[in-house]
């Protein structure tokens, strides 16, 4: 019976994964981290309905102990979830491959997700795949991008953003690692070089239409802002901004990120349970409605401007749901399909050319998350 293990498990996201995977006969998932009691919960939550066996696993990846104790469980599938990974180094996906496991993670942390490639060497020496970034960036965002590329000849610029609602779920690790980065200076690809940017600052206001409208928008330093202009031959520019529904918390974080530009303070993460504190008294505002967005600039093969924009759109609540799909539809392929490209599946490399934007119709549809494009 293989063995998946779901670190952060029982958290964010890591529960909506769990949740996915229990349908599948003959796997054992367990629910890791440093809880049982935690874990117990959502497996007695999900066990009634559940084809998998779940099991509570009580783990630290902090732990000297923690490469000896993966290897004793000997799984099959290792899926990180345990954020923020902008504090991590890659001790979790080298004791997978210690230990003989496939390994995927929803990582967000540019340096974390692009220098995964460093271990691509011991990986395919052990016919094993290590996966970085299998969420909304670079996993879901690449996939767009990728099913339109042909219609281009060149490809001038990619813009990408995300708008969550106000009343949408999200965790403490997640906040954390936005505040990590906060005013302090990342680079960009812009005006056809690279240059120097500020976390959380260039604001500006986009329309996402439909239920979601109008919503401000900031610098975000996500992998794609590294990796897209190198993989599509990007011309001109590559963006990446998100933003908070709710104008004035947003505005605030633009005031925190420019008192941080300054040097008035150093890290905003460490008030990071503080602040999340503080947006709670918030949650009654706004809506649970939110909305991602790709747009693709450039010139089409018969050499005339085109412009593609495509808008991913997640009401009632859903969209915390969309992180975990590309982790979903991976670690499903490789525990339930029998024949993989040796050559795709094998290696250490960011969640790019790994999936195609068709296979999320199935999830998009019993979430109620659809999408539109338009092509100008």
């Amino acid at each position: 019976m293989r063995k998946v293990v779901v670190l952060g498990g029982y958290g964010n996201f890591g529960k909506r994964i769990v949740e996915n995977l229990a349908d599948i006969d003959g796997i054992t998932v367990m629910i890791a981290g440093r809880s049982s009691d935690k874990a117990l919960s959502l497996i007695e939550k999900l066990k009634p309905g559940a084809a998998a066996d779940l099991k509570p696993l009580v783990i630290d990846i902090f732990s000297q102990h923690f490469k000896d104790q993966l290897a004793k469980i000997s799984p099959y599938l290792v899926i990180h979830t345990s954020g923020p990974f902008q504090a991590q180094d890659h001790r979790v996906p080298k004791a997978c491959l210690d230990c003989g496991a496939h390994y995927i993670d929803l990582a967000d942390d540019r340096r974390f997700v692009c220098d995964i490639s460093e271990l691509n060497a011991q990986a395919k020496e052990r016919e094993l795949l290590v996966v970085s970034g299998a969420s909304s960036v670079p996993g879901l965002s690449s996939a767009v991008v990728d099913h339109y590329e042909k219609q281009f000849n060149l490809i001038n610029s990619i813009e990408l953003s995300i708008a969550p609602g106000n009343k949408a779920e999200r965790g403490l690790a997640t906040i954390e690692g936005i505040l990590s980065y906060t005013g302090h200076a990342i680079k960009v690809f812009k005006d056809g070089r690279w240059q120097g940017a500020y976390g959380w600052m260039d604001s500006k206001v986009n329309d996402f239409g439909l239920f979601v409208g109008k919503r401000h928008l900031a610098n975000v330093d996500v992998p794609d802002l590294e990796l897209f202009p190198h993989r599509y031959r990007v011309s001109k520019q590559v963006s990446f901004q998100a933003g908070l529904e709710i104008p004035l918390l947003h505005l605030t974080m633009v005031g925190m990120a420019y008192l941080a530009k300054i040097g008035l303070v150093t890290n905003w993460a460490p008030l990071s349970k503080i602040i999340m504190s503080t947006s709670n008294l918030f949650i009654s505002l706004g809506s649970d409605e939110g909305a991602m967005q790709v747009s693709i600039n450039g010139v089409d093969n018969n050499q005339g401007a085109k412009q593609i924009k495509w808008t991913l759109y997640a009401p009632q609540g859903n969209g915390p749901h969309i992180p975990t799909l590309s982790t979903i539809i991976l670690a499903r392929k490789l525990l339930c399909e029998e024949k993989l490209d040796p050559a795709q599946f094998t290696g250490a490399k960011p969640c790019l050319g790994l999936l195609k934007l068709t296979e999320f119709n199935s999830y998009f549809d019993a979430l109620n998350i659809f999408f539109e494009d338009k092509t100008c």
